[in-house]
């Protein structure tokens, strides 16, 4: 395989609010469908919310998972990845200090991975650490992270742990030390999150010396950082991703309407840079599944 090669992560529909957009996927259908369109523009790998199809919210509902993956396998060969963040979001009720208020989702480890473990995917998104995330919190409790990365390794899933600071990667490591994620792990910096890490250069390079030697990784950012993040991913060596969880824009004022434009754009971007998005097969090899 060419050693340009790398992996594209469509974000296909995000985990916040309501749809911010008229173009955002929202059904089972949907979603897949814009999947599917996307892997025919470079994407490789399909990472995966589900929403209510009535109001267009975060879901966690197991047969929502269900239908995205089946019709995804049914009509391509991407690399699916669920993800394991839904159930952790709260919202503290102002009236109780330990209470939670409406808005809130969390649930208890088993719960977060029940899909994972019955759908099997390839690849699981596991987000190790807590943090101030917008509006809420979002609770990764590190006996709950420690239950969710056994049942994941169990399963024979590859998870993918999401970062959000320097201290998130500190945390991946007691994983894999502990020996709850096997080597080489596979990491994704996520940038630029309020209030995660800030989406710059020299974050991004602190973030990729802190990780372990062997690690395999890509790097993301939001809103305006998302292109100018990938393309620094790019360029230092990780892998890239971009979609509609990340960004609705493809420039400045100009809505993107699919995920497709939006890989289509980051595909032109690496290729300015001498990279070629890697074929899902290929991208197999890149990130050690079925190694």
């Amino acid at each position: 395989m060419a050693d340009n090669k790398l992996v594209v992560t469509v974000s296909v529909t995000g985990s916040m609010g309501a749809a911010d957009t008229p173009y955002l996927p929202v059904t089972p259908r949907q979603i897949a469908e814009s999947a599917v369109e996307a892997g025919k523009a470079g994407a490789s790998v399909a990472h995966i919310h589900v929403r209510d199809p009535e109001t267009g919210t975060p879901a966690m509902g197991f047969d929502l998972y269900r239908e995205v993956v089946e019709r995804i396998r049914d009509h391509s060969d991407l690399i699916i990845n669920l993800t394991t963040g839904a159930g952790a979001r709260v919202i503290p009720d102002g009236n109780d200090p330990v209470g939670l208020a409406e808005g809130s989702t969390l649930a208890p480890p088993e719960k977060r991975v029940e899909h994972v473990l019955k759908l099997r995917p390839e690849l699981c998104s596991l987000d190790v650490g807590s943090m101030d995330f917008g509006p809420h919190v979002f609770v990764n409790y590190s006996a709950h992270v420690d239950i969710m990365a056994e049942q994941i390794r169990d399963a024979g899933v590859i998870p993918e742990l999401e970062v959000f600071s320097l201290g998130h990667i500190e945390i991946a490591k007691r994983l894999i030390e502990t020996g709850r994620v096997k080597n080489p792990p596979l990491f994704q910096l996520c940038m630029g999150i309020p209030w995660g890490i800030p989406a710059n250069t020299q974050n991004m390079v602190s973030m990729v010396q802190a990780l372990p030697k062997d690690a395999i990784w890509a790097g993301f950012g939001v809103s305006a950082g998302c292109f100018p993040m990938m393309a620094q991913s790019a360029i230092l060596g990780g892998n890239i991703r971009v979609g509609m969880e990340d960004t609705f824009y493809l420039e400045k004022g100009v809505r993107a309407k699919s995920n497709r434009e939006l890989v289509e754009k980051a595909v032109s971007i690496i290729r300015l840079l001498g990279k070629e998005p890697a074929t899902p097969d290929e991208a197999r090899q890149l990130l050690n599944i079925g190694s």
